[in-house]
């Protein structure tokens, strides 16, 4: 299983379009935007998880797509977009 970094996504954005989006290309195992913790509101970015060939199709097909007038990113989660965290790293546990 691998999970994918969705970033650049409209505030719009619900689990139900991700889920579509990238179910076009494999059975989407999960999906989780992720809000902020004291507003609730979203962030932006959220994480689909995927069998790893299906990942990888979802990934070169969808990268630079635009979503809601937004150009969304997606990567393995292997690398956490500098511009979450401030500092490209491994994210752990995902090989």
């Amino acid at each position: 299983m691998k999970s994918i970094y969705v970033g650049n996504l409209p505030f719009s954005a619900t689990e139900d379009e991700i889920r579509d989006l990238f179910g076009e290309h494999g059975e989407v195992k999960e999906v989780r935007m992720i809000s902020d913790r004291e507003t609730g509101r979203p962030r932006g970015f959220g994480f689909v998880r995927m069998d790893p060939a299906e990942a990888d199709a979802a990934i070169e097909a969808l990268n630079g797509t635009e979503l809601g007038g937004r150009t969304c990113a997606s990567m393995k989660r292997k690398i956490v977009s500098l511009l979450v965290v401030g500092v490209a790293r491994a994210a752990p546990g995902n090989d």
